[in-house]
């Protein structure tokens, strides 16, 4: 138990002085993974509410009789962007709308979440974390503010380096907001006031109807104002200011127009221009760099605000793409498990039933189907930027020419394809298997741009990023492009925007999943690299594939070739099958004892350890990755321990598994697999044991 006394902060704060509630709800949130500190008293709980407390817990009943004015006072001495949330537990029929004592509290609280109990711990720790995604939000708009005032102080910096002077005028209320620099111009000094008014009696008399008219334009055209003018001094000396403004609407206040701008003193040019219009021209170069600095500093101002709009834009896209690649890596996973039992139903299915052409029919359509589900749940996963690579040096020349006879098929006759390649590019880091299909990908688009005909060209080269591309976070350092470029219809910048976008397609329905350039952009990604598009209407479409170069010398490429089953013998073992889901876990343990194996079934890696620790004979652990509690990485981990020698397979529809330099370099049985995949994969372990 954790307490608080005399701390601040923590991230949630637990004031229940009554029963076990506290200790209840600190189990609740710990195993949420929430940390939390349980206040003895309300002194406690009003002195760790601070910045760094994400919400507090209290029950009703201590909100009762408490003196609550020392916590209302720290809550509304909170900054303006804290909010900091109360989940308070009532009990049966309690709550703000059946207790006025209770809407007192939440009036006095502000950010309450009241709860009623009994409550089931999977409601609690959901509003909890609710609670805590809320304060995180609050967190990033801090963030947001402090960024925004970095801005403003580097706007002030731009307007001083310019010698600007800053004003904004509120058409509606006549209100004139007008920076030191500003009032400097008109000889008035920083604790004077200066309103619209002043400002338009300072003006000369034979400029003053100059200035209205390009006010009046303004509003009417909305179009920028750029206007100088003669300024009289209080001390009647005459001076001249030039002003740039432009029309603002407010966002929260519609309707209110105001006029905002910049302003400085070109006394010192209009001395100079008229100087040089009586004596000679050698000024002129003074007067161009004058001008030439104010034009600059009108624009640490336009450029600052046009600079934040583009962050925005960017930023809320990432998030975007994110939360889309988020969502379809977790239902392609999904999608596989379920596949994987459909496949190897069907495998059995086949060897049970009479055979007779119609059954034969139907099975191998519902083969096919299955195995059409699994090749787009690899698109999904390549898009999520979770497939499973086998990632080492190759070479794009080796690749392509390799691809070629394939290549040349697959367009049509009046498409001409080029492929022109250097005589040597240094080895990428790449999984060449992925990388076959995502060519191909591009390939198939182009021909299909080209209906018509016209020329289809491969390339390869190398290329150096001199420092990290904003545009898809491109790191420096040294790559190898492999391009392709036709001559097709092309796309507008509309389409070009939305084209690696998941299921967005051109193509008619049915011709299409819109998942081909998704699938490459996720693997480029994957790969450290990129996919860059461009395209014009009527002039074709450009696709550069960017992948890193590989310190190492490319591997020749090894197609692993299985003997049939009939041919190689398989012994028969005892294999432990370790799954949390019931139907994969059935499926899988039929496809073993058909192939005649003794199969040990375990649901979870806590029961596949106490089945090793119980001396159970096994030859063989088959795990799922993926698992509560303990994933396969760690269960395989923990089996070494009790059985060092034992093989493991890890079988998965993930990326997500331990990597050789995690300290566990275990085979992998992608799913959906076959009963025939699943036997070679493990002749294929067996055969790798220790002797």
């Amino acid at each position: 138990m954790t307490t608080i006394s005399g701390m601040v902060g923590g991230n949630a704060l637990i004031f229940t002085p009554h029963g076990r509630d506290a200790t209840i709800a600190e189990l609740l949130l710990r195993q949420a993974g929430i940390a939390a500190g349980i206040c003895r008293n309300i002194a406690d709980l009003e002195e760790g509410l601070g910045e760094g407390t994400s919400f507090a817990v209290v029950t009703e009943e201590a909100l009762r009789s408490a003196d609550l004015r020392g916590i209302a006072a720290r809550l509304r001495a909170q900054p303006e962007w804290s909010d900091i949330a109360f989940i308070v537990l009532t009990r049966r029929g309690g709550g703000s709308e059946r207790d006025p004592g209770m809407a007192r509290v939440s009036d006095l609280l502000g950010n309450v979440t009241f709860l009623e109990r009994p409550f089931h711990p999977r409601t609690f720790i959901s509003v909890a974390r609710a609670a805590l995604k809320g304060r995180q939000r609050q967190y990033e708009a801090r963030a947001r503010m402090e960024e925004l005032r970095e801005g403003e102080e580097r706007l002030r910096t731009a307007l001083l380096a310019g010698h600007l002077g800053s004003w904004e005028f509120d058409v509606a209320t006549g209100v004139l907001a007008a920076s030191e620099a500003f009032k400097s111009f008109f000889g008035r000094s920083a604790d004077e006031d200066l309103d619209y008014r002043s400002v338009l009696t300072a003006i000369h008399v034979e400029d003053r109807p100059r200035f209205l008219n390009a006010v009046r334009e303004c509003m009417e055209t909305e179009a920028d104002i750029s206007v100088e003018y003669r300024v009289v001094w209080p001390d009647g000396s005459i001076h001249w200011a030039e002003a740039r403004a432009r029309l603002a609407h407010g966002r929260r206040q519609r309707g209110r127009a105001r006029l905002v701008g910049v302003a400085s003193d070109i006394t010192e040019r209009k001395l100079v221009e008229e100087h040089l219009r009586n004596l000679n021209e050698t000024l002129e170069d003074r007067i161009a760099e004058r001008t030439s600095e104010l034009k600059r500093a009108h624009e640490a101002v336009l450029a600052e605000i046009a600079h934040r709009e583009r962050a925005e834009e960017q930023l809320r896209q990432a998030q975007k793409m994110e939360m889309i690649g988020q969502l379809t890596g977790g239902v392609a996973h999904d999608f596989n498990n379920l596949l994987m039992a459909i496949l190897g139903n069907l495998d059995l299915l086949r060897k049970q039933v009479t055979a007779d052409e119609r059954t034969e029919r139907l099975i191998t359509s519902a083969q096919q189907g299955a195995q059409r589900g699994a090749a787009l749940t690899q698109r999904l996963l390549a898009f999520a930027r979770r497939q499973d690579l086998a990632v080492r040096p190759g070479s794009l020349i080796d690749l392509v020419n390799g691809m070629a006879d394939l290549l040349r098929r697959s367009v049509e006759a009046q498409v001409e394809l080029r492929i022109d390649l250097p005589e040597t590019l240094p080895a990428a880091l790449v999984d060449m298997n992925q990388l076959e299909l995502a060519l191909l990908n591009l390939v198939v688009n182009s021909r299909d741009a080209m209906p018509n005909g016209g020329i289809l060209s491969i390339t390869a080269d190398q290329a150096e990023v001199t420092e990290a591309t904003p545009e898809d976070d491109l790191p420096a350092g040294a790559y190898v492009r492999l391009i392709v470029s036709d001559t097709g219809h092309g796309m507008d910048a509309e389409t070009l925007e939305k084209a690696t976008e998941p299921f967005f397609s051109t193509k008619e329905l049915g011709k299409g999943t819109g998942l081909g350039l998704s699938m490459i952009h996720g693997l480029a990604r994957q790969l450290n690299g990129a996919l860059r598009l461009s395209s014009r209407i009527g002039c074709g479409t450009r696709a550069e594939l960017w992948l890193p170069v590989s310190s190492g010398v490319a591997e020749p490429r090894v197609v692993e070739t299985e003997m049939p089953a009939d041919q190689e013998p398989s012994p028969k073992i005892s294999v432990l099958v370790v799954d949390d889901d019931a139907l994969i876990a059935m499926s899988t343990v039929a496809m073993l004892e058909d192939l005649g194996h003794h199969v040990i079934e375990a649901n979870s890696g806590t029961h596949a350890l106490q089945i090793l620790r119980d001396g159970a004979a096994v030859d063989l652990l088959i795990t799922d990755y993926a698992m509560p509690g303990m994933t396969g990485g760690q269960l395989a981990e923990a089996a070494r321990e009790l059985r060092p020698d034992l093989p493991i397979l890890l079988a998965t529809g993930y990326a997500e598994l331990p990597s050789a330099s995690a300290g566990i370099d275990l085979p992998r049985l992608a799913k959906p697999y076959h009963q025939d995949r699943l036997a070679a994969e493990i002749r294929r372990v067996l055969r790798s044991r220790p002797a």
